[in-house]
């Protein structure tokens, strides 16, 4: 279905799929227009495109953020030394998820990306739920980008309370977000670059401390064995740790609804993939080799700033002070990349029928300004509620998102299952496959079984764990009985599922 050009809103006939769209018949059903698609000239459309640098560092920016910067502290404390285990395991699911992903993107890409594929997999009822999780899931996450900037900026300039931060924050970034998503894209390729090179020269300075390099002592590998051993709080540790480190790695999944405003999809979303998990594996793995060896795992430095305690230990003079601009500037960064992806599964849920059909709308340049400016309310709310309870806000923030993650992961996977199960028969061939099917995929989603067992043996976790279930059906439950589908919307996740 197109957008008429002269209003934005959708029109009744589908038209023909945008450039680089792939082929539909992979996955079935009509395929979905990404925003570009609707602006009113080639010239215009061709400016609204991501380019395959912004692709990268989008999906950086939003999974190296408040996860590293801030989570990762309280990742350690929870699980000691053998947070690198939580560490580990997550990264090996992750390489299985995104590639799962990769493999349904390149085939069909769609701004609804996983919420779209799990629709036509398993019908429109879970598709939408998905969808609906996702989006309050990185709404939940830009409140709490924004809250974890404004409390480190409020700790060095004292000068404004912590709500006015924030509010500048979204505001600033809302803006952003209401240009071309070209504009978008420059703007986030140079904050993940810099926290990229920040994270990199946190990474040296590690090394040349641990090595003797530096003037101060290296404290060698005795915090791998000591203050309680290598895995002081036993297995439920480092399950608890886990949902903290997949947290962490939640936003990944961006760069499949980016990839569909790119000029050419399929090849992007491979070459995207392959580049941010090498990168993701060296940065958070890396980090946190650093910090565990350079630190003991229960030191209370660790749970506000892990990466400036690292360097206050090298001794680099004002080092601590430079690094909290950086970890301010990552945090935005992360936001703006947010916004974004949660605009656009605002934006395909509106085109499909899901939403209110006023969402579906798009500006001259591409831009789904209705979807952004819902997308950022949450964001405007966490400001008072940055003003009412300032030192508990973030923490909350994170136990809420925790686990949902899981749901889109355990969700995805299934969805790949199913699609490339029903692809091989109909003898369509993907761009890019997941490798050893079905046997990785399977083997993804018993690792997501065993982390979900294990959490439920911490009472914390588990109370989590509860929660988001009970929030997934509601979810569910509203999908069900309130979204009926419209005249004229696109039905991409109303395909019937076969078996």
């Amino acid at each position: 279905m197109a957008m008429s050009p002269s209003n934005s809103r959708p029109t009744s006939a589908p038209s023909a799929p945008v450039q680089g769209t792939g082929s539909s018949t992979f996955h079935d059903g009509p395929v979905e227009h990404t925003p570009h698609s609707n602006t009113q000239n080639a010239q215009k459309a061709q400016s609204s495109y991501l380019k395959p640098r912004h692709l990268v560092m989008m999906a950086l920016g939003s999974a190296i953020g408040t996860g590293l910067f801030v989570g990762t502290g309280a990742a350690i404390q929870t699980a000691g030394p053998a947070v690198l285990i939580s560490y580990l395991v997550a990264c090996l699911l992750l390489v299985l998820v995104m590639r799962a992903l990769g493999e349904m993107a390149a085939a069909d890409p769609s701004s609804g990306a996983f919420s779209t594929y799990a629709g036509k997999a398993m019908g429109p009822t879970v598709g939408r739920a998905l969808g609906w999780l996702w989006w309050a899931q990185i709404v939940v996450v830009v409140a709490a980008e924004a809250t974890a900037a404004a409390q480190l900026v409020t700790e060095m300039w004292p000068s404004l309370p912590q709500w006015v931060w924030a509010l500048i924050f979204m505001a600033v970034f809302t803006a952003i977000n209401l240009v071309r998503v070209g504009t978008l894209g420059e703007t986030e390729f140079w904050f993940a670059l810099l926290k990229v090179a920040a994270v990199v020269a946190f990474l040296a300075v590690g090394v040349l401390l641990l090595i003797g390099v530096l003037p101060a002592p290296s404290p060698g590998l005795s915090n791998l064995t000591e203050h309680g051993g290598f895995m002081p709080n036993g297995i439920t540790g480092v399950a608890a740790a886990l949902l903290v480190v997949i947290f962490a790695f939640g936003g990944t999944e961006l760069v499949t609804i980016a990839a569909a405003e790119t000029e050419d999809p399929q090849r992007n979303v491979a070459a995207a993939i392959r580049t941010i998990l090498i990168r993701i594996l060296v940065f958070y793995v890396g980090a946190v080799t650093v910090m565990v060896l350079v630190l003991p795992w229960n030191n209370t430095e660790l749970s506000s700033s892990p990466f400036v305690a690292v360097l206050n230990v090298a001794g680099i003079p004002g080092a601590d002070v430079l690094m909290n601009i950086v970890i301010i500037l990552a945090l935005l960064s992360a936001l703006n990349a947010n916004v974004y992806g949660s605009s656009r599964m605002l934006y395909s849920l509106a085109r499909r029928g899901s939403a209110p059909n006023a969402l579906a709308g798009t500006s001259s340049r591409g831009v789904p300004r209705a979807a952004v400016v819902i997308s950022v309310l949450f964001g405007f709310t966490a400001v008072v509620l940055n003003y009412l309870w300032p030192e508990t806000i973030l923490n909350i923030m994170l136990n809420v998102i925790g686990s949902t993650c899981l749901v889109v992961w355990g969700l995805a996977l299934i969805s790949q299952i199913i699609l490339r199960k029903r692809a091989d028969r109909a003898g369509v061939e993907s761009p890019l496959k997941m490798w050893l099917f079905p046997w990785l995929s399977y083997f993804a989603l018993a690792l997501l079984a065993a982390i979900i067992i294990l959490g439920l043996l911490d009472s914390v976790v588990r109370f989590q764990l509860i929660a988001t279930f009970i929030l997934v059906c509601l979810i569910a439950l509203a999908c069900k009985v309130f979204i009926k589908p419209r005249a004229g919307s696109v039905s991409a996740d109303d395909a019937a599922p076969r078996t």
